[in-house]
């Protein structure tokens, strides 16, 4: 309903076109490559799919935004008027996202070696290796 609302790339007073919020809001590097995501269904708005970039965001609204392996909940806080540093930036939303799950020991980081070590030792590349899954 929200997308229906806002067809025509018309923003109200006290809304926004997505992509260009996205940009203000620093969770896209670029307003094209907002509006590419956008375009591939990567958005969803109040969790109805959205496809164009002039669809309107107002303070309130819910993004669920799917890129890569993660999944982001994001509500809109403010409108941006600019893309200031990065602590404005995050005034203008509410990270909603629930915290990831521990890696398994399984996963864990690869051993630390000291610097200016030098090469690894066999043993030590059969360890880093393993810790890898090779």
């Amino acid at each position: 309903m929200a997308a229906e609302a806002s067809k025509g790339g018309e923003t109200g007073a006290g809304s926004q076109r997505l992509d260009q919020w996205l940009f203000f809001a620093r969770l896209i590097k670029s307003r094209t490559l907002a509006a590419t995501l956008i375009g591939e269904g990567k958005f969803r708005l109040n969790t109805e799919k959205v496809d164009k970039p002039s669809v309107s965001v107002k303070p309130g609204d819910v993004l669920t935004s799917t890129v890569g392996r993660t999944v982001r909940i994001i509500r809109v806080a403010a409108i941006g008027t600019r893309r200031g540093p990065a602590a404005e930036a995050q005034g203008l939303y509410d990270d909603l996202t629930p915290p990831s799950a521990p890696r398994p020991a399984h996963e864990a980081a690869p051993p630390e070696r000291e610097a200016g070590a030098g090469r690894p030792t066999k043993k030590e590349r059969r360890q880093i290796n393993k810790v890898r899954g090779r």
